[in-house]
């Protein structure tokens, strides 16, 4: 008797193989057919190496995935995972457009609340779902990467999400299919504005979050955020045991009050950062844009004020050019905000 063909390996591509494609891609590399597409020089790392994931508590992966370093690697997929910066959403799509015929399904597993719009508009005749990566993942060193925070994939639910769901459960990544993607990017947009806190700040994730004045620079991020999508009528979904309404007021309690009430929303381990902390760390540009500029472009669009999030970007985009990687303290970054 033949195998179901829901049972067999899927043929998965990953374009923009870097943290968050490498930890994937590694994790489905166990049941299926992966090809990592990414930088020569990362991939000649890979092959070299092999992939290591560590993250969260006590969990190691070790995997061979097939690398390549040309678009062209991603024909005849069954599933094609983006996992680019937003700035590169573009060019992925045009790279990969002569490549993909109808059967293949592309998922955008990246931040921000536009990208698989731009994949959809760009890619004709393909089927494009939106994804939401829930925890950071950070490039610890060569080949090797570590995730910081636990968490399901979310996906938007059609018809061409089930397979891909039930063979990345199977390879140990849960997958949760929903009706409102949106909801849950704006959630994810949410959390991210504290990506340029972090980064800012030059601490690990704990550390940061652990300190008052960081996440009352988070808070006035958060409380600007919310009002433009509330005047956009978008309402964040939820995605922790705190509403996202209560997070600004959460996040401004005393450090001792705030590990009891959040220790479930914001458990992260010792070595998590942020991917924006990674980016200034190696001199790269950030997706700052479409975090905290998105927020202030939605908040020009309504006539909304936004000045924390346009204070964050500023100073972010100063930190690109900067010659070495900012370090501010907390209180130093709460006084910027007003300046």
């Amino acid at each position: 008797m033949s195998e179901n063909r829901t049972t067999l390996p899927l043929r998965i591509a990953v374009f923009g193989a870097g943290s968050i494609g490498c930890r994937l891609g590694g994790a489905l590399a166990a049941r299926d057919d992966v090809t990592l597409i990414g930088r020569p020089s990362a991939m000649a790392e890979l092959d070299r190496a092999g992939l290591t994931v560590t993250g969260p508590g006590d969990r190691r992966l070790h995997a061979r995935p097939r690398t390549a370093v040309d678009a062209s690697a991603a024909a005849g997929a069954d599933y094609v995972l983006v996992t680019v910066k937003s700035a590169d959403t573009a060019d992925a799509a045009r790279l990969l457009d002569p490549y993909l015929d109808g059967r293949s399904t592309v998922i955008s597993f990246q931040n921000g609340l536009h990208n698989a719009r731009v994949l959809r508009e760009a890619l004709p005749g393909r089927t494009v779902l939106a994804g939401m990566v829930p925890y950071n993942v950070v490039r610890t060193g060569p080949a090797s990467f570590h995730q910081g925070t636990a968490g399901a994939l979310l996906l938007e639910r059609a018809g061409a999400a089930r397979r891909f769901a039930d063979s990345a459960a199977a390879a140990g990544l849960p997958v949760g299919l929903r009706a409102d993607m949106p909801r849950v990017q704006a959630a994810k947009l949410l959390m991210n504005l504290n990506n340029a806190v972090n980064a800012l700040s030059g601490l690990p994730l704990r550390e940061q979050l652990g300190s008052r004045p960081y996440r009352l620079v988070l808070a006035r991020c958060q409380r600007e955020a919310l009002a433009v999508f509330a005047a956009a009528g978008l309402s964040p979904a939820r995605l922790t045991p705190l509403p996202p309404e209560w997070m600004p007021s959460v996040l401004g309690l005393p450090d001792p009050v705030f590990r009891r009430v959040a220790a479930a929303s914001l458990r992260v381990d010792s070595r998590a950062r942020s991917s924006m902390w990674e980016d200034l760390q190696r001199g790269r540009p950030t997706e700052v844009d479409e975090l905290q500029g998105e927020v202030v472009a939605l908040a020009e669009h309504h006539r909304l004020p936004a000045p924390a999030n346009r204070r964050l970007l500023e100073l972010v985009r100063a930190a690109e050019e900067a010659p070495a990687p900012p370090a501010w303290s907390g209180p130093d970054l709460l006084a910027a905000l007003d300046r």
